[in-house]
């Protein structure tokens, strides 16, 4: 059980709080398109302000390789940071991060005072957490607050070095709500405990399969990883995703499960198409003859009976990855079938970010959900049981 001191545990009246969030939205000539990201860093900031911290926010876009580079400049996020806040946000432009509008603003702070720096991996030296940019970043501020869980399974400045050179460090709302769940859910679950895995590859989640058959009663394989499944139970799968290497480790995994008593499901029946394309012919066969040419883009209609049945009595299910190619309509409805289980049943719903979380999201099921992860990276590594960087560096309660 992971027990860090949370935004509530501080005094921070007069106080300059540097906050790390996770600003990296998609900007499209400028303008945000997704702005979830934004709107999930809000509460953590409305608290600070109220208990009038001098609140300074910091955050990484996207991968500008330690140069400034315009187009992946954080002014978007202030502008409209400043509307949801409806406040002013000052936006410290400066391409070293911390330089001279950033200090003469936090100077001018006064409580409640909001004010946001540049993208912080204009500096090279955030990737590599090194310790003058880190000594920087803490210089501005007596308090540190990680509220960026997306980005706490890399230890760079401003999710971990910062730590040594403040006097106090805590997590944010948003950290607090992702440890408890996708941690403590994962490590001490309400029984029967099904996970749902899913996505193109099994190499992605080895740790995680690994991981989960020692803690689930059931495991659900999905996606393009299935296909390897099936070929290390003797079926043939055509022109599908397989992961040849992988079809021993398969085999390793399927006999854990049985050893341990837990019950592995991969699809009986499998959406069959020649193209990968959305307007196409397709046809449903058994999973584990999928003919030559052809190639599995969904689950089928058994299948998605078969998991909605298994999921059905849970009390506690964790999901990470699609069912299929979700991206095109025809080969959809296998997510969508298993995003309408969880939808429907009474039980703690952990959707482990990425394209899960946009699949809930798009078919309007969000609400529904108990929690959708915000890091798809740093939610895959806290169900292979590690530790996050970024999370074992905040002080503890």
């Amino acid at each position: 059980m992971l027990n860090k001191k949370s935004v509530e545990d501080l005094a921070v009246k007069g106080k300059k709080v540097l906050v790390r969030c996770d600003f990296n939205v998609p900007l499209q000539d400028g303008v945000i398109t997704d702005e979830n990201r934004i709107v999930a860093a809000l509460p953590t900031i409305q608290k600070l302000i109220k208990d009038g911290a001098k609140v300074i926010l910091c955050s990484h876009m996207g991968k500008p390789k330690g140069e400034p580079k315009p187009e992946l400049s954080l002014a978007p996020v202030a502008k409209r940071l400043s509307e949801k806040l409806g406040k002013e946000v000052v936006f410290a432009k400066d391409d070293t991060v911390v330089g001279e509008n950033a200090k003469k603003a936090v100077s001018e702070m006064k409580d409640g005072d909001v004010v946001l720096l540049e993208n912080t991996r204009y500096r090279k030296e955030e990737t590599k957490n090194e310790d003058n940019f880190s000594q920087e970043l803490a210089s501005l501020a007596e308090v540190f607050v990680n509220d960026a869980f997306g980005s706490s399974h890399r230890a760079h400045c401003s999710t971990v070095g910062v730590t040594k050179y403040v006097k106090e460090s805590a997590v944010g709302y948003l950290m607090d709500k992702e440890i408890n769940f996708l941690g403590n859910a994962v490590n001490n679950p309400e029984r029967p405990f099904v996970a749902i895995l899913g996505g193109s590859k099994v190499s992605d989640k080895i740790n995680v399969i690994n991981n989960l058959l020692e803690k689930v009663d059931t495991l659900i394989i999905g996606g393009g990883m299935a296909y390897t499944f099936a070929v290390a139970q003797g079926g043939k799968v055509g022109n599908s995703l397989l992961e040849a290497d992988k079809v021993e480790y398969a085999k390793e995994m399927m006999k854990k499960a049985e050893e341990k008593g837990v019950k592995f499901l991969i699809p009986v029946d499998t959406v069959i198409t020649k193209e990968f394309k959305n307007d196409t012919e397709f046809k449903t066969v058994p999973t584990k003859e999928i003919p030559d040419e052809w190639q599995g883009l969904d689950i089928g209609e058994k299948s998605r009976e078969l998991f909605a049945d298994a999921i059905k009595n849970a009390k506690t299910v964790v999901w990470n990855g699609p069912m299929g190619v979700f991206e095109f309509a025809n080969f959809a409805k296998g997510t969508e079938a298993v995003a309408e289980a969880l939808a429907n049943i009474d039980a703690t719903t952990i959707i482990g970010g990425g394209d899960s979380a946009a699949a809930v999201n798009q078919l309007g099921y969000g609400s529904k959900m108990t929690h959708i992860s915000t890091g798809g990276g740093a939610s895959l590594e806290f169900l292979e049981g590690k530790e996050l960087p970024g999370v074992v560096a905040v002080d503890d309660k």
